[in-house]
Parts: structure tokens; C-alpha cells; sequence
């Protein structure tokens, strides 16, 4: 079965960096180019990893690597033997590898299944199956196994032979194939469920490449590809395949039989390398030493692969590539095209991707590499300190393993990158990569002295990093500038993290953390914001901090939005008291009001209220005053805590009245009363204010009772509120006589007109005329009296003035009314006679409308429609609105 995997890797090729992506899948027949990463080696390279995080290992690797080297396998032959039974060729699938000699024999050895199930041939000794001699003294030159048919396919003298993988006995109904020089199988993605598996072979006497069916019993040409020169080598990924000739290299097209030519070699025929690398790209040996990767386009995704001269053979095993020289082996990484490692070995003569490594042998031995298990390679990469190198091999193996897993492990390495950066105080890319990697905020905050026991017992650090964080802190023991950098870090990440999923478990530790940041750089303004807003600092923690630097108001704000709403207050009024001190703010009182006046429990409220209204009625009342409407507290129960605090009082009674618009009599009254008492109580000259409100209150309010306001002021010198009274109760003569003994002429005629105010000109000349009887009824004045008339001439009917004038009163006394009084009455004739004659002008104009309406002519037809409704006129009666024709109901309408 044809499975395709993908990775992303980054290469690098002369100082350049390129991203690029690589596809891996396997080979026919069950063969693996490449190495699959089991669930159970990834989940312990997982705990390997929560277990490392951030810590040095104490495994001891002088270098990187990825292989290690083991002997598999001694062929034992007899000295004159030696040089016919040379291996010559391997296959290996699952615990079955099979040798292909020199003198045409291929024998079978078994590698035991551990109890884990790894199969990997290199930890076990073989067990030697069966041989079998092929009837030839030619060499068996490739052997290729298919484990969906439990054959074995052999090339000898030019021949394919199919053998049982178990008893290598000849599959009969499987005769030979002759004349091939080279062959490769696959498995392709059929259309219908028939197991097939393709094979393509090479002609050794026409210039033709044939295309296989093998099924279980059979196997037939399906297609022929004819070629100029002969393959030497040969590689097939889906329906794409890859041959080298003597010369150059060319892509095939299966499917089509069209070629097209990649670039020319100089290559010996052992040396021609083509190899599948993932889906549709091959590995090359090209020109100038170099690996070219080859996509099944004809176009290269990635720089080339810098490989040493003579290079033999060539195997991939994931992530990495195996190239055979004469004296050693050259190991590549995928990921960044980097050599990674060297072995060295005499007498090599070929290679075998197996699954966890790749098999090398020589005449008579077998050598395997076996790739170190990923988590020891991680470990390497950290003790050498190549974090980076460490996240680009999790790149390339990340599509390898199930995704949760690999989640997991990024996250990890970027937190060993960011602590890198971390200690380099390159602090923007570790905050960067510490997010990224979901690092726990507490693996930072532990680092800080002052700040370990804000850590709760039930967190256990994964950093073992003793010596780094001895000598970070002994650099914050020595430059103070050093530590308030990694102050201003910590700061900014905590901040970042603070309301992600990253900080669920540790919010505690993140919010007290935060608050002795900003406490340690004197951030006043950001400590008060910081615990005025919801938090979950740990208060027994963070309060004695807030007390020993004398930050009482953020102390007071803390416990607000933790809920101790009274401790909260009782700190604030410690701190306006003087008990306390905090010079980072001084405007205490009014916090404290404001915050009452916010309050919801009442209990609270009353607690505090006589502070508050002690240290100013006049602030202290906006606990009560300045509330919103929703949330006011009964009326009755503030009025009685404020008898004692007449100013509250009044304040609280103008708040009810004007704010709440309270229709309530006693409400009213109060006012009137604490009004009138504020007045009495320091005297006329130093209320003025006051005085007027009293008298706009009794003027507007028709709520009070005005027996018992006037009762409260009818002793005193309070004259004009006494005539309010008076006229309210409909008493104006007396209200007058009160004015007029306080010889104070302008008010009595100001009173007439206020007192009028909303009222019809005969009750506004009634007033005036009780105003005018009794200033004629004294001698004293006649001054006044003649001002009221010649001031108010328009007021006055001349006729009944006249009729109460004292016969002693001359007409040059009288005169300046008696001419105001005329020209007022002219005037008034004079714009009567104008509305007259405008209206007389408003209704002609309504008539000659309505004559040229009479006079006009419309024509109704049969079956003219209404413009409005669109039916037929069945009536006489029509409209006509602006040259429209309608009915007259739809006119209305």
C-alpha cells in the first residue's frame, strides 16, 4: 500500500536560508525508503521531553550522532570459497533479511522479535535460515521482497526468479523473466481492490523498459517504453520513474512513455545514483560532487545536497541520507542539508534502507546503523546548545508522529530556544518563543529571588539549570540595571500570557507576580490599575508586600476587588486620618466617598456614613446623593441620620426635589424649613443665594403646606418669603400691606407680576389695582403711587384709575400715566384694526381659490380609473387634487 507523509524542513545552501517541503513514502512491496516513528517511541520521547524542558543532560555526547554502529552478521565460508561467496547484494523486510552472494546463492537469516516489538536487526544475534543455490555462477545482483504476496524476486545471470521469502522455494506458476539488467517494484494506487503489485525491468538486449503486472501467480507485460540508450540505474515513485544512462539522467512519465532529459554526468556505472526521496522527488548523484534533488517536474524545490568525491552508493533512512565512500560513511540531515556525522569503514561495498537505520555491508560482513531514538537526538542537540538546530529537527519529523504528540514537542523546543534568548537577554524573541512553546509563567517567575514564594507547593519545575540561574542572579546582584531589564521582561510577558489558556493553572502566581513587579519599579499608576481591575492575587501574600512599601491606597483597592469591601474602606480612612501614609496618592476622601456612593451593601454604607458627613456635609452627602436612581436608599432613613448634619440635610432635600423629582409633602416642607433656618442661622446678608432658592422653592412648589412654613417664618424679618405665603394662600392684601410697611415699593410691584405669572391680564389687573387702593390710602405714597401708574400704564383700564383718584389730585400729577395709558390704548386699537384687515386678506384669498376651483372643467369618461385606488368611477362625485382624479374617500385617505 502506497502511503505518503509530508514534513516541512529548512534548508541551507551558500550562506542562504529556503523553506521548503519534502515528502516521504514508501516503497514497493513493503520495502521502507524511509523510517516510520512509532506512536510508543514518540510517547516516550514526549515524557523525555516534559521531563527535560529546559535542563542539561547527563548523558555524555561528545557530538551529534544520529547513527550508531553495530555488527549484524559474519558470513562464515571456507578460504577457497572466500572469494565465490562474497555478499553481493541484501533485502531486508521486518526481521527477514536476506543475502545475495557472489556465486548465486541467497540465504535467509531471522532477527528475533523483542517483547517491545522492535524489529531492528542490529540488536539481536540472527538466526540463520535456509540457502539456496540458484543453479548459476553468476551473482545474485538485486533482491527485492513482496510481503503482500510472500515473494521473494531475485535477479541472477540476468534473470528474474521468484522464490517463496520463507522456504525460498520457486514460485512455479512464476516462470522466468529474461534478459533484465535492472528491476524495481512498487505498489501502485490501483482503481479496483485487485492486489497487484507493478515491477519495471530493463532490458540487457533491447533498448526498451517494460512495464510489469505481478500478482500472486502471475505476472505480464503491460506496457513497453522504449529508450536510446540502455538504464544503469533506476528508481520508481507513483508514475514517475527516474534512470540514469552512461551519460545523463531523465524523468519518464509511465503513464505516457514520454522522457524528458535532466542534465548530463560523467559518472562510472556504479557511481550513476538514483534513489526515491518522497513523493515524486529523487536524489541524484549529479555533477560537481553534488546530490540534486529532482521533482517528478523536472525542477528542483531545494538547493543541492554537498556530498564528497566518490560516492558509491546511496540511502535515505528519516531524516536522514547515508552516501558510501571507499573508507567511511557520510551521513546528511534532510531537515537542513548539513553533514551530521561520519563513519568509518573499510571494504564497504553497498547499502539497504532498513526500518530504523540502514544496513551496510562488505564481502563477508553486515554492519547496521541504527538511527539514535529521537529523544537522544534532542538530547545531544541541548547539551551542544543548538536549540535551533533541536526545533528544525522536530520540523522534520513532526509529520512522523501523531499530531498532539508533535504539538507537544514544538512547544517544548521552543521553550528551550527561548530560554536561550532568555539568557542572552534578547528578550522580545524569548517572550516570542516562550508563548509559542505555551511555556508555565512559573518556570519564569521562580527565577526571580524576591518572587519564590509566590510559587505554590503543588508546582514542580522541569529547570534543573542550577549554574545559569547561580550566575544570572549573581549578574542582578551586580548591575541593578541588568535586573530591571529582566524585571521589564517578566513584566511584559506576564502581561501577554495573563489572559490566555496558557496561565488557566497558574493565574495566582501570574496576578501576585504581577502586582510586586509593579510595586519592585515604583509603577504606582500601574499597581493601582492593576488592583482596582479583577484579579487572583493571593492576599496573603501580596498584602504584607503593599504595607512594608506604604502602599496603603493600592492595599485598599485590593481588598475592594477581592470583596472585603470594609477593609477596604477602613484602610482608606486609616490613610485620610493620618495613620497611614502612601505619597502616591492624596485625594483619599474623595475615594472613599465615590466608592460608598458605588457601594451596594448597605451595611458598609452606614458604617462609614458619619465619617464621611463628619469630615464634610457637603462632600460626604454624594455617598447618598450620588447614586444611581436604581439604587437610592430609603429616603427616610437618610433623613433621619442627617438632623444631625443640617447642610447634608439641605443638600439631600434638593437631590430629592429636583434630581428625583419627589412630590413628596414632607419632602417639600423640609426643604422650605432647612431653607429658611440656614438663612436665620447666620443671617440675611451672608445668604443671599440661599434666600433666592427659598423663595424660588415657595414660588414653584405646590407641594408644601403653607400653614406650616409660614408658622416657621412669621416672626422673623424674612418679609418677601411671609408675602409668597400669603399670596399662595390667595391672602394678596395682606401680602401687600406686609410689602408696603417695609417701604419697599419695587418689590410689591415686582411680586404683582410674578404673582401673575400663568395667569389672564383681569387677575394681573386686580393685583395691580389692590396694590394701587393701598397706596392711596396713605399720604405717605403718593410718590410710590405715581411711579406704580406711570411705570405700568399698560396694566392699568384709565377709566377705573380714574375713578380712585383722590379729587385733590391734579391732571399734571396724573399726566405721564394718563399719556402712557392713551398711547397704550391706541395701540392696542391700531393692532387690532391690522389682524383685522390681515385676516379679512386671508379669507378673500381663500375665496378666489375657491371660485377658480368652482369655474374649472374636467372631463370623466367611461371606465377612467382612480389615480389613487385604480378603480372605475361609478359615482358622479369625484376630486381633484393637484390635476390627480380620485375618489373623494381616497382623497381623505
Amino acid at each position: 500500500m502506497l502511503t505518503s507523509i509530508s514534513c516541512q524542513a529548512v534548508v541551507t545552501c551558500g550562506g542562504s536560508a529556503k523553506s521548503h517541503f519534502i515528502n516521504f513514502r514508501k516503497n514497493s512491496g513493503g520495502k521502507d525508503s524511509s523510517r516510520e516513528v512509532g506512536t510508543a517511541e514518540f510517547g516516550s520521547f514526549l515524557k523525555l521531553i516534559l521531563s527535560l524542558k529546559i535542563r542539561n543532560l547527563d548523558i555524555s555526547l561528545m557530538a551529534f550522532r544520529p547513527f550508531t554502529q553495530k555488527h549484524v552478521f559474519k558470513k562464515l565460508v571456507a578460504p577457497k570459497e572466500r572469494d565465490k561467496a562474497s555478499i553481493h547484494s541484501l533485502e531486508c523486510y521486518g526481521q527477514n533479511l536476506y543475502i545475495g552472494t557472489k556465486n548465486a546463492s541467497v540465504q535467509h537469516l531471522i532477527f528475533p522479535r523483542s517483547s517491545d516489538g522492535d524489529q531492528h536487526p542490529g540488536q539481536w544475534s540472527v538466526r540463520e535460515g535456509r540457502t539456496r543455490k540458484l543453479g548459476s555462477t553468476s551473482s545474485v545482483a538485486q533482491l527485492r521482497a513482496i510481503p503482500l504476496f510472500n515473494h521473494l524476486l531475485v535477479l541472477c545471470d540476468r534473470s528474474i526468479a521468484a522464490l517463496n521469502m520463507f522456504s525460498l522455494e520457486p514460485i512455479p506458476a512464476l516462470k522466468k523473466i529474461q534478459h533484465v539488467s535492472l528491476f524495481e517494484v512498487w505498489n501502485p494506487l490501483l482503481p479496483d481492490q485487485t492486489p497487484h503489485v507493478q515491477m519495471v525491468t530493463s532490458s540487457s538486449r533491447r533498448k526498451v523498459i517494460q512495464i510489469h503486472m505481478v500478482g500472486v501467480d502471475s505476472w505480464e507485460v503491460m506496457k513497453e517504453i522504449f529508450v536510446l540508450q540502455d538504464p544503469v540505474a533506476l528508481a520508481v515513485d507513483g508514475s514517475s520513474m527516474c534512470y540514469a544512462t552512461t551519460d545523463k539522467y531523465l524523468l519518464c512519465d509511465i503513464h505516457t512513455g514520454s522522457s524528458e532529459e535532466l542534465f548530463p554526468h560523467s559518472h562510472s556505472r556504479q557511481q550513476a545514483i538514483v534513489f526515491s526521496v518522497g513523493q515524486g522527488e529523487f536524489l541524484l548523484n549529479g555533477p560537481e560532487y553534488l546530490g540534486m534533488f529532482v521533482m517528478k517536474t523536472g525542477t528542483c524545490q531545494r538547493p543541492p545536497l554537498q556530498w564528497p568525491r566518490e560516492v558509491l552508493a546511496a540511502a535515505m533512512c528519516f531524516p536522514y541520507i547515508v552516501t558510501l565512500q571507499p573508507q567511511f560513511l557520510s551521513i546528511y540531515s534532510m531537515v537542513d542539508l548539513q553533514q551530521k556525522q561520519t563513519v568509518n569503514l573499510q571494504g564497504a561495498k553497498g547499502l539497504l534502507s532498513a526500518s530504523d537505520g540502514v544496513l551496510v555491508f562488505t564481502e563477508r560482513d553486515v554492519f547496521s546503523l541504527r538511527l539514535v531514538p529521537f529523544q537522544e537526538q534532542i538530547q545531544a542537540l541541548v547539551q551542544e546548545g543548538k536549540v535551533e538546530e533541536d526545533s528544525l529537527l522536530l520540523d522534520g519529523v513532526q509529520a512522523r508522529c501523531l499530531p498532539d504528540s508533535c504539538k507537544e514537542l514544538q512547544q517544548n523546543i521552543s521553550c528551550l530556544a527561548g530560554f536561550a534568548k532568555f539568557y542572552k537577554q534578547d528578550f522580545p524573541e524569548a517572550k516570542d518563543l516562550f508563548i509559542k512553546g505555551h511555556l508555565d509563567p512559573r518556570e519564569i517567575i521562580q527565577l526571580y529571588p524576591d518572587m519564590q514564594s509566590i510559587i505554590g507547593i503543588d508546582f514542580h519545575s522541569q529547570l534543573h539549570e542550577k549554574n545559569k540561574i547561580k550566575n544570572l542572579r549573581s549578574r542582578w546582584e551586580e548591575d541593578r540595571s541588568v535586573f530591571l531589564s529582566y524585571l521589564y521582561f517578566l513584566e511584559e510577558f506576564l502581561l501577554t500570557v495573563r489572559d490566555t489558556q496558557q496561565v488557566l493553572a497558574s493565574v495566582k502566581e501570574v496576578d501576585s507576580a504581577l502586582l510586586r513587579l509593579y510595586v519592585e519599579l515604583g509603577d504606582a499608576e500601574s499597581l493601582q490599575q492593576f488592583v482596582a481591575s479583577p484579579n487572583k492575587c493571593e492576599l496573603d501574600l501580596c498584602v504584607p508586600v503593599l504595607e512594608k512599601h506604604k502602599r496603603f491606597y493600592a492595599l485598599g483597592s485590593l481588598f475592594q476587588s477581592h470583596g472585603k469591601l470594609t477593609d477596604a474602606i477602613q484602610i482608606w480612612v486609616n490613610l485620610a486620618d493620618g495613620i497611614h501614609k502612601d505619597d502616591s496618592f492624596t485625594d483619599v476622601y474623595e475615594h472613599i466617598v465615590w466608592t460608598l456612593s458605588e457601594m451596594q451593601d448597605r451595611d458598609v454604607v452606614w458604617k462609614f456614613a458619619d465619617w464621611t458627613l463628619k469630615r464634610n456635609q457637603e462632600i460626604g452627602v454624594h455617598i447618598f446623593t450620588g447614586r444611581r436612581p436604581e439604587d437610592q436608599v430609603e429616603s427616610g432613613d437618610v433623613l433621619a441620620l442627617l438632623e444631625e448634619y443640617p447642610l447634608a440635610m439641605l443638600l439631600y432635600l434638593e437631590f430629592l426635589i429636583h434630581n428625583l423629582k419627589s412630590e413628596e409633602e414632607r419632602h417639600h416642607n423640609y426643604l422650605a424649613l432647612a431653607y429658611a433656618d440656614r438663612i436665620l442661622q447666620v443671617g440675611e446678608e451672608m445668604h443671599l443665594k440661599t434666600r433666592e432658592k427659598l423663595q424660588q422653592h415657595l414660588w414653584e412648589s405646590k407641594f408644601y403646606d403653607i400653614s406650616i412654613v409660614y408658622e416657621h417664618v412669621k416672626s422673623t424679618f424674612l418679609h418677601k418669603e411671609k408675602a409668597i405665603l400669603l399670596g399662595r394662600a390667595g391672602k394678596y392684601s395682606e401680602a401687600f400691606h406686609l410689602l408696603v410697611q417695609g417701604h419697599d415699593p419695587k418689590t410689591a410691584e415686582a411680586y404683582c407680576f410674578r404673582a401673575a405669572q400663568g395667569r389672564d391680564s383681569q387677575f394681573r389687573e386686580t393685583l395691580f389695582l389692590t396694590l394701587l387702593q393701598i397706596y392711596l390710602s396713605s399720604e405717605d405714597l403718593i410718590s410710590a403711587t405715581v411711579d406704580l401708574l406711570s411705570n405700568n400704564p399698560g396694566v392699568f383700564a384709565a377709566t377705573k384709575v380714574v375713578h380712585l383718584l383722590p379729587d385733590s389730585w391734579s391732571v399734571q400729577l396724573a399726566s405721564k400715566f394718563l399719556f402712557g395709558s392713551f398711547r397704550e390704548t391706541l395701540h392696542q386699537r391700531r393692532m387690532t384694526m391690522l389682524q383685522k384687515a390681515l385676516s379679512e386678506a386671508e379669507l378673500m384669498r381663500h375665496n378666489v381659490m375657491r371660485m377658480q376651483a368652482s369655474k374649472t372643467k374636467f372631463r370623466l369618461d367611461r371606465g377612467q380609473t382612480c389615480d389613487v385606488c385604480q378603480k372605475e368611477f361609478a359615482e358622479p362625485q369625484f376630486c381633484s387634487l393637484h390635476g390627480n382624479m380620485m375618489h373623494l374617500d381616497c382623497a381623505g385617505s
